[in-house]
């Protein structure tokens, strides 16, 4: 078996709610990492930002969506923390499965894409 195959071209999918209300992979990872972290902070130093663009991030987030994707907790032995929302995990989810539909959709196209590219570049 081959390992030199090329990946399919992939999609990146950003939604744009508003002119000023963006959605999109960087955001929704946030999301994921703060879920799987408990912490804004954890989350955004495993995509190597500071704690205050991961804040500005989510606050920017919440703001767009008129409702909290992300709420801080106070106190407990180790301080605060963060958690995702009801509204937050279904955010996540639904843009994951917006992104896997887009991608289905499209990969006769991307497929084609890739060919045209390796014909080109011999």
């Amino acid at each position: 078996m081959s390992t030199s195959a090329s990946p399919v071209p992939a999609l990146s999918i950003r939604i744009d709610l508003d002119p000023e209300g963006r959605i999109g992979p960087g955001k929704i990872q946030l999301l994921e990492n703060i879920q799987a972290t408990g912490s804004i902070s954890a989350a955004g130093r495993a995509m190597e930002m500071s704690y205050k663009r991961a804040w500005d991030l989510v606050d920017e987030l919440n703001r767009i969506c008129g409702q909290a994707a992300v709420e801080r907790q106070t106190g407990g032995k180790n301080g605060g923390g963060a958690i995702l929302t009801p509204f937050g995990e279904n955010l996540v989810s639904r843009y994951r499965a917006i992104e896997k539909a887009a991608a289905v959709a499209a990969r006769k196209e991307l497929l084609a894409l890739k060919k045209d590219i390796k014909r080109k570049a011999r």
